[in-house]
């Protein structure tokens, strides 16, 4: 008969693993779901390289007569796949990496013959060349490729010159006609995708932040701090999204009236850059707060709960093409609670974080198109005195 003492024990062992599973179960579909958002936010992509492979195929083999046609849809589908907003400078990297690796492999060939030791040689000139033309990586890569077939294939089968070069520049052709022409992708769409989950993602940071501050508690204001660490990989993908819309709006006809508005949207997009970098030290200065028991008024963890909704609103404003009117109020309302917190007396270091609110609350203004001036005078307004506070200086160190 087994020991009563062992049921607790076992029970508890039970409920462990019950709940590991579960919360295994809820992150799995949670990635699945993301994953086929993701997807479904990004199919025209599979679309345009389907189209451009078989365009490209078709153009070498049955219009050129190509003898070798596989090289051309493999360069469109490589335009296509690329990194968004590199599509142009990597469809030219390549055909001039091609062009350099046939150059130096026809140079060399006729110089020393063929050989391992020869196929060495042309290959770390064609690559040399390459430096020297400061290409990137695609451009290296594609003229030590190209080299290499040149040294070891070229000399049995003469004819795979041209037709290389040819399928390179007709691969790179195709691609971008699809996905600036045919196929073009919604610039529009394309960034609002980047900012909202970057948005939302920086304002629940933010309300983790505001929760650390209500109930004194460093060891979270540090884990919210520790995950906007990570928070670069957000604004790099805002980067490339705005990038890869800028390249369709230049060069796509189709979506040359999308101009101005993705003007503004990039001009937002370096303002919210700001106010993350602004964010991301207050953060830094919470944990400061609470580590060093510095008063903490109500209305702190206040402002910076408002500052988080202002950015869900702004997301909210964003999604629905609407004017920002509530996401100017909400960070206003940021702005005038941090106001009151230091009129209450705060610390050297919560001091810091009523400044970076007000600096974010200013930022955020300018995201929704508002001037300079005209938002810092909104600012100065709602916060209910002419200056900044500005924190007094350091303690001395022991």
């Amino acid at each position: 008969m087994p020991d009563d003492r062992t049921r607790p024990a076992q029970r508890i062992s039970r409920e462990s693993w019950t709940r590991l599973v579960r919360d295994g179960w809820t992150r799995l579909t949670r990635n699945c779901r993301a994953r086929l958002r993701h997807l479904r936010g990004n199919m025209i992509i599979p679309v345009q390289a389907g189209v451009a492979a078989a365009l490209a195929w078709l153009l070498a083999d049955d219009v050129l007569r190509n003898p070798d046609p596989v090289f051309a849809p493999a360069i469109a589908v490589g335009t296509i796949v690329s990194a968004l907003g590199n599509r142009l400078r990597r469809t030219l990297e390549t055909v001039i990496g091609v062009a350099v690796g046939i150059g130096a492999g026809d140079v060399l060939i006729a110089v020393v013959g063929s050989g391992p030791w020869q196929t060495g040689m042309i290959v770390a000139i064609a690559v040399a060349l390459a430096l020297l033309l400061r290409g990137g990586s695609t451009l290296l890569v594609q003229a030590g490729g190209t080299a290499v077939l040149i040294a070891t294939l070229a000399p049995a089968n003469p004819d795979i010159v041209v037709p290389r070069f040819v399928n390179a520049v007709v691969g790179g052709l195709v691609g971008l006609a699809v996905v600036l022409v045919l196929l073009p992708l919604n610039p529009l769409r394309l960034v609002q995708r980047a900012v909202g989950p970057a948005l939302d993602r920086l304002a629940t940071l933010l309300d983790d932040a505001a929760a650390a501050l209500t109930a004194g508690d460093a060891a979270q204001a540090q884990r919210a701090l520790d995950r906007v660490r990570d928070f670069d990989e957000r604004l790099a993908t805002l980067q490339d999204a705005l990038a890869a819309a800028n390249e369709v709006v230049t060069l796509a006809p189709q979506r040359w009236s999308n101009r101005h508005v993705l003007a503004e949207l990039t001009s937002s997009g370096e303002h919210l850059e700001r106010a993350t970098r602004n964010c991301r030290a207050m953060l830094r200065r919470i944990v400061s707060v609470l580590e060093d028991d510095e008063p903490v008024p109500g209305q702190l963890p206040t402002a910076v709960r408002q500052l988080g909704e202002a950015l869900r609103t702004m997301r909210q404003e964003l999604d629905r093409g609407r004017e920002f009117h509530r996401t100017r109020e909400q960070a206003l309302g940021a702005v005038d609670q941090s106001g009151s917190a230091y009129a209450e007396g705060l610390g050297y270091s919560g001091n810091v974080v009523v400044a970076q609110v007000r600096t974010a609350g200013s930022d955020l203004l300018r995201a929704t198109g508002i001037g300079r001036r005209a938002a810092n005078r909104m600012v100065r307004r709602a916060a209910g005195h002419s200056r900044p506070p500005s924190p007094p200086p350091a303690p001395p160190r022991p």
